[in-house]
């Protein structure tokens, strides 16, 4: 049995193994946005299927999905039939996956000649098919009109990629050379992380890591439930809507969360509160039922989200791994917007999860009105790409301001990070320098961040004028139905997409639109929503107010409307 001191070291090198792999794919990628934002996760797994690491920088959407998906891969591919150098690949939703665009790719770690640990790394290449370029299809009506699906596969032996697949990748790709450098940068993180592996079991032995393992899984489900014994045990409620699903623009759709706080005992009884062992039950019993629109969310991703919210009201210091799952029981109901079933599509996932996540904030800022926060904007996803051969593909997202807290401002053009991880918007002249566009502008929005006795964030405006012709798709929510405020706040400002045309005029786009075509000289432009604001407004403290018209996160007029200041 290892020391608790041993149980830590290996943990640490666990998640350096899966943080090497994560930027190994990142510095070996060929689309944009992973080399220029970093869009990369890896992870280190067990045969039974435990997330033991990941990297640090990742999301836990991708971690959660590499999870879920591996006992999958195992079905479909049983542990014996594995050779050392094999190297597998998938993208079913309905299995674990994403979306048709993020591949997960797992290379077994053998140990004793038997796969015992997983190295597994995920990103979203560039394209492979579907209604546009670069994998968003925001008005689907079914999977199949967003791209290739791939069950669990062999992608590569010692010898090298199997030319079939590869095939398969090509043919259905915009940009094949693209998609295959990323593919062959997903291998080579596993094979990064797979040695690291390697050399911890030469290091500590077998029996030794897989102690060392369990002690540090036990450790992170004891400090969780620590953590939850914090929080105020019943029952807390609430729900969070969607503007619209894209087909329907002006019909929302609701996600409903109830959380239970509760002791319980092994067998699921409740017991005395002097034994207690706290777990946080997560139902979205009551949200709306899945529909044929891209606003619905694979199993994976609804389970990153109600975990990512629960921790975000838990000690931060606490690890993310299999330990702490084991203490958070999410329900979700099959054939509803968070667990959608074949055919319905899954690639507008951010939609519904965010909507999850708010709910549960909310629910838990009824509960510990200390740390509340109010709803925020979110990201706002779209790509610009060629409208014909050869193609160049721009995929992004602009973020939101994050709601007022206890006490506190939101954070300006930050979102909530649930999704992010490492990566960030590229960088102006990356994407000028592949892209034939010029990023006119980029800058945060007076005035959109909720009026509060705490402000909300605000909202960002960027500015994109092209050089080519150019098709814009968008996948955008909160732009209908702002953020509210909380505790006599007001709500944040409400983003949009707009496209300016050559005489200057400018047109608000719907928040979900396919292949909007643009002409050389038009702009796009980007504007995010502001956070929800906490408190009267008129209880703000008059040098906040003055300090934000100097910096110019309020206008005059702002200041003297939202705030009843004058000067």
């Amino acid at each position: 049995m290892s020391d608790v001191l041993t149980a830590e070291v290996l943990r640490n090198a666990l998640v350096v193994a899966a943080e090497e792999a994560s930027i190994v794919v990142v510095r070996s990628a060929y689309s944009t946005f992973i080399v220029e934002g970093s869009d990369a996760s890896a992870a280190v797994l067990d045969a039974r299927g435990r997330l033991i690491a990941h990297s640090m920088a990742t999301t836990l959407m991708n971690s959660m999905a590499l999870k879920v998906a591996l006992p999958e891969l195992v079905r479909d591919v049983p542990l014996e039939t594995m050779r050392p150098g094999d190297v597998y690949v998938l993208n079913d939703a309905y299995r674990g996956g994403v979306h048709t665009n993020d591949l997960l790719v797992y290379r077994p770690v053998f140990v004793e000649d038997r796969p015992a640990y997983f190295a597994a790394t995920m990103i979203h290449v560039s394209d492979l098919g579907g209604l546009s370029a670069g994998g968003m299809a925001p008005l689907a009506t079914d999977i199949f009109l967003e791209g290739l699906q791939l069950p669990p596969v062999r992608l590569a032996t010692s010898a090298g990629l199997e030319p079939a697949v590869e095939a398969i990748l090509r043919a259905n790709s915009r940009t094949p050379d693209k998609v295959m450098g990323d593919v062959r940068a997903l291998v080579a993180g596993t094979a990064v992380a797979a040695a690291r592996v390697g050399a911890l079991v030469a290091e500590y032995g077998a029996a030794g890591l897989a102690s060392g393992i369990d002690d540090y899984l036990d450790y992170t489900e004891a400090r969780t439930r620590t953590a939850l014994a914090d929080l105020p045990e019943g029952r807390f409620e609430a729900s969070y809507p969607i503007d619209d699903d894209g087909i329907s623009p002006e019909k929302s759709h609701d996600v409903r969360v109830a959380i239970t706080l509760e002791r319980h005992s092994s067998d699921g009884g409740r017991v005395e509160p002097q034994a207690p062992e706290m777990r946080a039950v997560v139902d979205f019993a009551g949200t709306g039922a899945q529909v044929p629109a891209a606003i619905n969310a694979s199993a994976s991703q609804s389970l990153a989200a109600a975990v990512f919210a629960v921790r975000c009201f838990l000690d931060p210091t606490i690890p993310m791994n299999d330990g702490c799952l084991r203490a958070i029981e999410v329900r979700l109901p099959e054939g509803s917007l968070l667990n959608a079933r074949s055919p319905y599509p899954c690639g507008g996932r951010y939609v519904p999860i965010y909507a999850a996540m708010e709910a549960i904030f909310q629910a838990l800022s009824d509960a510990v009105p200390e740390r509340a926060i109010a709803p925020s904007g979110i990201l706002q996803p779209f790509s610009i790409a060629a409208v014909g051969a050869p193609y160049w593909i721009h995929l992004s997202y602009d973020f939101g301001g994050v709601g007022a807290r206890r006490g506190l401002d939101g954070p300006d053009a930050t979102g909530v990070h649930f999704g992010i991880g490492r990566n960030s918007v590229p960088q102006a002249e990356p994407v000028e320098s592949r892209c034939p566009l010029i990023v006119e502008s980029i800058e945060t929005i007076p005035d959109s961040g909720g009026p509060g006795r705490h402000r909300g964030g605000l909202g960002s405006r960027t500015v994109y004028r092209f050089l080519a012709d150019c098709h814009v798709t968008t996948r955008g929510d909160r732009l209908r139905l702002a953020p509210p405020g909380r505790d006599g706040g007001l709500p944040g400002r409400v983003g949009g997409f707009f496209k300016r045309h050559l005489d200057g005029t400018v047109e608000r786009l719907a928040s979900k639109v396919n292949n909007v075509r643009f002409a050389a000289g038009e702009a796009f432009v980007v504007e995010t929503t502001g956070g929800g604001g906490m408190g009267s407004p008129y209880e703000r403290d008059r040098e906040a107010v003055l300090a934000d018209l100097d910096a110019g996160h309020v206008t005059e007029r702002g200041a003297q409307e939202d705030y009843g200041l004058t000067r």
